[in-house]
């Protein structure tokens, strides 16, 4: 294998590769043992037509293509291996000269890692936060564990109350038109959560099991749905069943019961504990967000396009595994939300650059601050992602190519660079709560629930937005797209 790298502007390089003439023979002639068999040639059954036949009926080029996929698939990560650029991006493949008795040539168009001119990283000013704990956070943390530990009482003799949690038949219209995804059946609902849109909850307070009760509201003007914005609807609802939940008695028993304490006044402290330790690790992530964020700004980079585009893509499949966990496939949702893929690379394209960004600012500060990773620390690492693979250290690390490898090292300098950033900081004024939704970085993955059950439900809230394969083709030059790592 011959490689040469030509650089292009904007970080951008072409791959040049070229393989021996045996190779592409090999692969020929494997693309036709799979495909032969499903190839009908006129005086032989299927599956027993020589090759040179099959190539004369049908041109000699009618297994180039699969052979010039199956070669690319094969050597491109060998690729990577050889040239010592960082490439981040997937590439775009050109077959430049394939042709049986000729050594096989193809290019794959890169993005490199782009130069990053550093702003300031020590003693970045963030905000100080109050991880105190107030009594009333306390009192509503203990309302809620009591309110998960409650008893569900069916109610056959009276009407639907605030707090009721109904079984619930619903079907909605538009100037008498149902609208798709509009109709429900033993739908659960609390009455008074604010689960449906304003309104909607309120107007079945007093409803009767069995009884039919017309339902009108207002979709507000941020719906998820274009169709349905500010339109006027009509829900004719029929309550199925009532049940009223019954708390339980806050005392020394119900502390026992659900926890290691045998007092309420050990649980409460317990919990206040937790909470004291949960709002401090909020803290310093919002901490670490927020001056990354200010180091970014302060930091001069331009992003290739395909690095962008890379991310976004892998975002999307990020998000995509979340669905399928939740039985919902991707293109159900896009269909469901009315977006298309372009549509939603678009969305999902600020995280992808504040990722990406995250990422370089703080390998440039590993780079800077001598941050070296050990044997000890590069073999935990092995270990922990070898054990969310269900597998040994061991033999996870035998399936690991030295580029692996030394991802894994640059993952780890990038979490100490993090560590050391935060250590660097100076705190300005504080404030009383840690905002949790700050954005995510590189150093700190944070995964987000989307709930959608695939029900146009009049939701007052819109189902979040994703966070984030196949080989594309392109037929210019038989072009295609293929995966590959990002680092």
């Amino acid at each position: 294998m011959n490689v040469s790298v030509e650089k292009l502007e904007n970080s951008m390089a072409n791959l040049h590769v070229e393989l021996p003439a045996e190779s592409l023979s090999k692969a020929i002639d494997s693309v036709y043992k799979k495909t032969r068999n499903r190839i009908n040639v006129p005086g032989f059954r299927k599956g027993k037509a020589p090759r040179k036949m099959i190539e004369r009926m049908y041109g000699k080029e009618v297994f180039y293509e699969d052979a010039a996929r199956e070669l690319v698939n094969e050597e491109y990560n060998k690729v990577l291996e050889e040239t010592d650029e960082e490439i981040v991006s997937n590439p775009e493949i050109t077959i430049d000269q394939i042709e049986e008795g000729k050594p096989f040539q193809f290019s794959a168009k890169v993005a490199l890692r782009p130069p990053v001119g550093l702003g300031k990283y020590k003693g970045v000013t963030v905000d100080k936060v109050d991880t105190d704990v107030s009594d009333d956070e306390l009192d509503d943390e203990i309302e809620r564990v009591r309110n998960q530990n409650a008893r569900m009482v069916d109610v056959t003799d009276r009407a639907v109350q605030i707090d009721d949690i109904i079984k619930l038949d619903y079907e909605g219209s538009v100037d008498g038109v149902p609208f798709d995804g509009g109709k429900g059946e033993n739908q659960d609902l609390t009455i008074g959560s604010g689960t449906f849109i304003p309104g909607f909850e309120d107007q079945l307070v007093g409803a009767k099991i069995g009884e039919t009760v017309n339902v009108n509201v207002t979709f507000p003007e941020e719906y998820h749905a274009d169709n349905l914005k500010g339109k006027d609807a009509l829900f004719v609802c029929k309550v199925n069943e009532i049940r009223e939940k019954i708390l339980p008695e806050l005392n020394d028993e119900y502390a026992s019961d659900i926890s290691e304490f045998e007092t309420l006044e050990e649980y409460k402290n317990d919990v206040k504990a937790k909470m004291i330790e949960s709002k401090e690790a909020e803290a310093k992530i919002q901490k670490e967000n927020q001056a990354i964020t200010a180091i970014i700004d302060d930091s001069d980079m331009d992003l290739p396009e395909a690095m962008v585009e890379t991310m976004q893509e892998r975002i999307i499949e990020e998000f995509a595994q979340r669905l399928r966990m939740q039985g919902i496939p991707l293109e159900q949702y896009m269909q469901m939300m009315q977006m298309d893929q372009a549509k939603l690379m678009e969305q999902v394209r600020p995280e992808a650059e504040i990722r990406i960004k995250s990422r370089l600012v703080l390998e440039e500060i590993a780079a800077k601050e001598n941050i070296e990773v050990s044997d000890e620390e590069l073999d935990e690492e092995i270990k922990m992602i070898a054990s969310s693979y269900g597998m040994g250290a061991d033999k996870f690390r035998e399936l690991m190519s030295e580029r692996d490898i030394k991802r894994t090292k640059k993952d780890i300098g990038v979490k100490k660079a993090a560590e050391f950033v935060v250590e660097n900081v100076k705190e300005g004024k504080a404030k009383k709560k840690a905002d949790t939704e700050t954005k995510k970085t590189t150093a700190k993955k944070t995964t987000k629930k989307d709930d959608n059950d695939g029900e146009e439900k009049p939701k007052r809230t819109r189902a979040k937005k994703s966070d984030a394969g196949d080989d594309e083709k392109k037929e210019k030059k038989k072009t295609t797209k293929k995966s590959a790592d990002e680092e």
